[in-house]
């Protein structure tokens, strides 16, 4: 199976798309990457759904991708008096470091590390941002602050602190144990959410040891303050929208959005853009005009996936929101505005010889019409330099690596197979005309593309291209 479109889409997995006949749907309507979601998933669970998968990748014969999402540090409020309290605007509240609290004037937050970072006149906000304080004195034990935006706040509702860098980790002891599931079954992808500092992917990155591929979820302000340190300890980036358009104005949002999405495709990194793509189509077969918008926004900037949450987890209606994403991509693709927004965003190549030669061979690709590029890589840096490129052509990557295979599938415009390596410089281009004619890319007489690099086998090593005729057989 060959998708027709190069923007990948990854579903999250949950109550409405756990079952393998639900998943072979979802695949079959255009699903790259399945998520699975650790906020809601127990070691059992994320097991089954991990066999689950891996047993349609076999069914399918192509290769399928597993993202395991960490749940990260929730900071969350403790128990109110009565189970709920009324906040008014311009109130004295007390925040205190407390499970619980019976008076109305005082708010428990069982985390005490906040209050040694909590500052004069930063802002909390509380339940996706409803109720609004600020802090007018601190101390590290408690602080006092005004309310800014008032209402009814209940039990363990969220609290967010956009002007506080933070002094906990990005993993908590749960996230470690998870991790260590997730790494033991083999999966491809980890994410890890609410990094606020480069060091929160180094620790990551200590724990995984290379047996997996790592996904940073900016969503938070203090994140994009230090977006390019985050994006070179990082395998790709998520535009996680949800917290991020808690902690930031929501019209700041999609300012950052195409910044964060830039960023990656300049360091030829992969980019999801996620939460609430489709919201509405957790209860209704259509999305709104609004939503299909914002699917196309992201595709029209480069993005190499985009993401749905509970539209597929729990949602009424998970293959419709998959098949509703796939067409809009489908649609934006071959848009005549497309290709030429994209070829507005290229940069500059580095001054390194694979990447002389990548920009070499997009140029080669579109001045000679070539049908596809077909791309050896083994570490699956050669496959990405390709997609940075964003050719209007697409690009096929070889590989030997069953890992390498399935992490590429997050990857823009890639179609990833699956093949030993080539024996000779004759072989490689041999094979890859073979490849591309069987699997529906190029007829007999067209023209590919094929960098490659030699010493063959040397990883990041591309030094050369050949243009080849397909043979029919």
């Amino acid at each position: 199976m060959r998708r027709h479109r190069k923007t990948k889409i990854l579903a999250t997995l949950g109550p409405a798309s756990s079952a393998p006949d639900q998943m072979k749907k979802l695949f079959e309507a255009g699903v790259d990457v399945f998520r699975i979601n650790m906020s809601h998933t127990s070691h059992d669970l994320l097991k089954t759904l991990h066999g689950r998968v891996r047993a349609l990748e076999e069914e399918e014969k192509r290769p399928i991708a597993i993202l395991v999402d960490l749940q990260g540090p929730k900071i969350r409020l403790g128990t109110l008096p009565g189970g709920q309290i009324t906040l008014t605007e311009g109130q004295r509240i007390k925040l205190i470091r407390a499970d619980s609290s019976n008076d109305p004037d005082v708010l428990p937050i069982p985390h005490g590390e906040i209050f040694t970072a909590l500052k004069q006149k930063h802002v909390l906000l509380i339940d996706d941002g409803k109720v609004r304080l600020r802090t007018f004195a601190s101390k590290p034990d408690g602080a006092e602050a005004f309310v800014e935006v008032g209402g009814v706040l209940k039990d363990k509702k969220g609290v967010n602190l956009p002007d506080t860098l933070l002094p906990l980790s990005a993993m908590t002891d749960k996230d470690k144990a998870d991790l260590e599931a997730a790494l033991a079954l083999g999966v491809d992808w980890i994410a890890l959410s609410f990094v606020q500092r480069p060091d929160d992917v180094a620790e990551l990155r200590k724990l995984v040891r290379g047996r997996a591929a790592i996904l940073a979820k900016i969503e938070k302000p203090k994140a994009i303050e230090s977006l390019d340190a985050i994006l070179e300890l990082s395998d790709a980036l998520m535009v996680a929208r949800g917290d991020l358009g808690v902690e930031l104005p929501l019209e700041a949002v999609p300012g950052r959005q195409k910044q964060i999405t830039r960023a990656a495709r300049k360091a030829g990194k992969p980019v999801v853009v996620a939460t609430q793509m489709l919201e509405s189509m957790i209860g209704s077969p259509t999305p709104t005009r609004a939503e299909v918008s914002d699917v196309a926004t992201a595709v029209f900037d480069g993005a190499d996936a985009v993401m749905l949450s509970a539209e597929t987890a729990s949602g009424a209606y998970p293959v419709e929101a998959v098949t509703v994403m796939d067409r809009t991509a489908f649609a934006v693709e071959n848009d005549p505005l497309y290709q030429p927004l994209l070829e507005a965003q290229r940069d500059t190549p580095l001054e390194t010889t694979p990447d002389a030669i990548m920009q070499a061979v997009h140029d080669v690709t579109h001045t000679i019409h070539a049908k596809c590029i077909v791309s050896w890589t083994g570490s699956g840096s050669t496959g990405l330099r390709a997609a940075r490129e964003r050719p209007e052509a697409p690009i096929i990557a070889l590989t030997p690596s069953i890992q390498t295979a399935r992490r590429l599938c997050i990857a823009w415009g890639l179609h990833c197979v699956l093949t030993e390596d080539a024996h000779d410089l004759d072989d490689v281009v041999e094979r890859a005309a073979e490849i591309a004619y069987r699997e529906g890319f190029a007829k007999a007489g067209g023209r590919i593309v094929v960098p490659a690099g030699v010493p063959l086998g040397t990883p990041g090593a591309t030094n050369l291209l050949r243009v080849a005729f397909v043979g029919g057989k």
